[in-house]
C-alpha cells in the first residue's frame, strides 16, 4: 500500500509540473489562438536563470521571483515583435515559433555553457517526512501546493473577476470587444505575458525536482504540455488540472508496473480522447475556466 501511495505523491507532483507548463500554453494556445512552440524555450529559460540566481544568493524564493520576472520580459518581447506579426496565420505561427525556440535553446548554451549544471534543493526543502511507512518528500508536496495555488487562481481570474470577463469575450468576439473602448491587444499581451511567466516558473521549479538542467529539455516537457492541453482542451484550466494529473500519475504506475511503455503510454491515451472527445475532455468552443 505504501508503495502506491509514494508512487501517487510522486505521479501528482510529476503531473503538476507538467501543469505549470501546460496552462500557460492553453491561454495562449486555447484564449488567443497562438500556436507557440517556443513554450518550451521559455520553460528553460525560468529554469537557468532562477537556478543561477538560487546559486549565487542562496535564496530560493528570490529565484522563483527572478524566472517569473524573466518569463514576463520574454512574453512581452516575443508577443510584441514576434507573434503580433502572425496573428491568424497558424503555419507562420508554427515556423516563426519554432525557431524561437531553437535561438533560446543556443542562447543558453552561450551564456551558460552546453553542459548541465546542477539544480540541489533549497535546505528548507529538503528531506522528508515518513508517515506510516509512507516517504512524503517535501519538495515533491511544495510542488503540488504551488500546482494548486496557480490552478485556483487561474481558474478563479478566468470566470469571477472583470479581466477574465473580457478575455472570454475578446477570444468569442475581439471586434465587439473593442468597440466597447477595451484595448483587446493589450489584454492578449498581458495572457501572453502570464502564460510566458507560468512556463519560466515551471522551469525553475523542475531544477531541484530533478537535480540537474540542460538546454535540450524544453523540447521534452513542451511535448508533454501539448499532450496535456490536447487532453484536457485548449483553453481550458480545469481540463489541464485534470490531464496534468492523468498523465503524471499514469507515467509513475506504468513506469513502476511496465517501464517499457512508460514512454509509449500518454501517447496512448491521448489518442483514445482524441477518437473519444476530439476537442478534449473539457474542451468547448469558446473559452471554459
Amino acid at each position: 500500500m505504501a508503495i502506491w501511495l509514494n508512487l501517487t505523491v510522486n505521479g501528482l507532483a510529476t503531473g503538476m509540473l507538467i501543469f505549470l507548463l501546460a496552462v500557460g500554453l492553453t491561454l495562449i494556445f486555447g484564449l488567443m489562438d497562438v500556436l507557440n512552440f517556443a513554450h518550451g524555450g521559455l520553460f528553460v529559460w525560468g529554469a537557468f536563470a532562477g537556478i543561477w540566481l538560487f546559486a549565487r544568493t542562496g535564496s530560493f524564493l528570490l529565484g522563483l521571483l527572478f524566472a517569473v520576472v524573466v518569463g514576463l520580459i520574454l512574453g512581452w518581447f516575443m508577443e510584441r515583435w514576434i507573434i503580433q506579426p502572425v496573428y491568424g496565420n497558424h503555419m507562420q505561427q508554427i515556423l516563426i515559433t519554432l525557431g524561437v525556440m531553437l535561438v533560446l535553446s543556443e542562447f543558453i548554451k552561450v551564456i551558460w555553457g552546453p553542459n548541465q549544471l546542477s539544480a540541489p534543493t533549497p535546505e528548507w526543502l529538503a528531506g522528508s517526512w515518513v508517515i506510516g511507512g509512507v516517504v512524503l518528500i517535501k519538495y515533491r508536496l511544495f510542488i503540488i501546493l504551488v500546482g494548486l495555488l496557480v490552478f485556483l487562481l487561474a481558474h478563479f481570474l478566468l470566470t469571477h473577476t472583470r479581466m477574465g470577463l473580457i478575455v472570454r469575450a475578446g477570444v468569442m468576439n475581439r471586434e465587439m470587444v473593442q468597440a466597447l473602448g477595451v484595448n483587446i491587444q493589450r489584454v492578449f499581451m498581458g495572457v501572453f505575458m502570464i502564460g510566458a511567466a507560468l512556463a519560466t516558473l515551471a522551469g525553475v521549479l523542475f531544477g531541484p525536482y530533478s537535480g540537474v538542467i540542460y538546454a535540450e529539455m524544453g523540447l521534452e516537457y513542451a511535448i508533454f504540455a501539448f499532450i496535456v492541453v490536447i487532453i484536457g482542451g485548449m483553453g481550458s484550466v480545469m481540463g489541464s488540472a485534470f490531464a496534468s494529473a492523468i498523465v503524471g500519475l499514469s507515467g509513475a504506475y506504468v513506469n513502476y508496473l511496465l517501464p517499457d511503455l512508460s514512454l509509449a503510454v500518454n501517447m496512448l491515451i491521448m489518442l483514445v480522447v482524441l477518437l473519444w472527445k476530439p476537442e478534449g475532455l473539457f474542451g468547448t468552443k469558446g473559452v471554459k475556466g
